[in-house]
């Protein structure tokens, strides 16, 4: 199942209306307003189907040259669990790289459950990769959206339940998930207070993977005052960290 079917499979299950958080169709642009906390719950629902414990939701970092996946959300929210950290770190750069040019499904086990192995393994249509989180099991789903928006959700979990039938439709509902979540905007934006360019210099920076201290190199600025312009930017987007600042600029088009 390519692109192009994936999304028009989600259509047509969102049209039925089988998503208890409320449907829209992809190719509408009137729909539902969607808020984090319900996108959270609808990914929270397509794990409970899939008996996953735990998810994630990330966005593609806008650099070709350094390639990361930056958070938008997880099961911990609105903190950032553990695996998270591992998945938008190094780990992520293979699947960031597949995720551009691939709707194909990634999975991996790397916590001696043999009976994750071998559910994986018969599933059609997928292929295995180096484990995303260190001592898990799990499989990420990559994502598409309007703008040439590309990102990716992850379930793990050690007794996961996927059916080959199951699969297309939890991407499906994974696909119109992401198209929801990369449409969100402020509903104050019309009160959000300016942004100023250094401030989208050091998020686009933050997206890119780079250290306050290669920011402060690159900008040739002050570690303190990257910093800062962090932290204005984070704050003017009512965001409760820089990563979710960078998901929210992302989000918005305000970085690319």
């Amino acid at each position: 199942m390519k692109h192009a079917d994936i999304k028009e499979a989600a259509e047509a299950l969102f049209n039925e209306q089988r998503n208890p958080f409320g449907a829209f169709s992809l190719g509408s642009e009137t729909h539902h307003a969607v808020t984090i906390p319900d996108a959270v719950r609808r990914c929270r629902w397509i794990a409970v189907d899939m008996n996953a414990s735990a998810f994630g939701l990330f966005f593609v970092s806008p650099s070709a040259e350094r390639a990361r996946l930056v958070p938008c959300f997880d099961s911990d929210y609105p903190g950032i669990a553990v695996a998270t950290k591992f998945i938008s770190g190094a780990n992520g750069e293979e699947i960031v790289r597949h995720t551009r040019i691939s709707t194909e499904p990634r999975w991996w086990t790397d916590d001696g459950v043999a009976v994750m192995a071998e559910m994986f393994g018969n599933l059609a249509w997928t292929e295995q990769m180096a484990a995303l989180a260190p001592g898990t099991s799990g499989i990420a789903l990559p994502v598409h959206a309007d703008r040439g928006q590309c990102g990716l959700v992850v379930f793990l979990g050690s007794e996961i339940a996927l059916p080959q039938e199951t699969l297309y439709e939890i991407h499906a509902r994974c696909f119109s998930l992401f198209a929801a979540v990369a449409r969100i905007r402020p509903g104050d934006a019309g009160r959000m207070r300016a942004i100023s360019k250094r401030e989208l210099e050091c998020l686009k920076l933050t997206a890119n993977g780079n250290t306050s201290e290669e920011i402060a190199r690159l900008l040739k600025l002050s570690v303190h005052t990257a910093n800062q312009y962090l932290t204005q930017s984070t704050q003017k987007l009512n965001a409760v960290n820089r990563n979710q600042a960078v998901a929210k600029a992302l989000r918005l088009g305000l970085i690319e």
